[in-house]
């Protein structure tokens, strides 16, 4: 598909626009009406083109911003790229996939993560949150774990809503992992009661840390006596 223009893409991603789909995208902050399911056939039949992705990236539509991201070249962005987009993302759903699909696979981003966990912008260090839980899971050493708890217990309770997310979900992380710090960060999470009555569907797990940190060992306890 090498040679599609922006203008063709974004023309079939109008096309594909559901008012049903926005009404329930905008519940959530994301300003589009476009199928997720149809978004990434359309970057499967693409695959990845770079110079494309950067474009439409520019065209700040959060539909458009998505598929760039599924067609992007995670490796090629330069860090300061990387962190202007991050401060361009906005829309909940483009800042996920930003830093899931995108930052964790560039070489910079554990410069990036070091950077963002200190920066006054609340959306911003969320990503660095975000990139910390990845590490806490999977590459812990170096990590000042206590450290990383004692600033969620003085600072998670007022945070802001998607920054609290990504505060909460590397104390879940940490009980779940590092059976050391389990009991403090269960014991912090019932303090704080962060997302303790938040609404959850039957068979999901609730994103309450001392709940999330149960079920999920309770999980792992069993896998290994299967």
């Amino acid at each position: 598909m090498a040679g599609t223009t922006v203008a063709e893409v974004t023309a079939e991603l109008a096309a594909l626009e559901d008012p049903k789909a926005r009404a329930v995208n905008e519940r959530h902050g994301d300003d589009h009406g476009v199928n997720l399911g149809k978004l990434r056939a359309i970057a499967k039949r693409l695959k990845t083109q770079q110079e494309l992705a950067v474009r439409l990236w520019e065209t700040d539509d959060t539909a458009a911003r998505l598929l760039a991201l599924l067609i992007c070249r995670p490796k090629a962005f330069g860090r300061d790229e990387l962190d202007a987009m991050v401060r361009e993302a906005r829309a909940p759903k483009v800042h996920d996939w930003l830093v899931n699909y995108v930052v964790k696979k560039n070489p910079h981003s554990e410069e990036l993560r070091v950077a963002w966990l200190a920066d006054p912008d609340p959306v911003v260090a969320s990503a660095g949150w975000a990139l910390t839980t990845e590490r806490v899971a999977k590459k812990p050493d170096g990590l000042d774990l206590a450290g990383l708890l004692d600033v969620v217990e003085a600072e998670m309770k007022d945070a802001p809503q998607r920054l609290q997310w990504a505060m909460n979900h590397c104390l879940a992380q940490i009980g779940i992992e590092h059976a050391g710090l389990r009991s403090r960060a269960v014991g912090i999470g019932e303090r704080l009661e962060v997302l303790k009555d938040y609404p959850t569907s039957a068979g999901c797990t609730s994103p309450f840390a001392p709940v999330w940190i149960a079920e999920m060992v309770r999980r792992q306890d069993a896998a290994k006596t299967a």
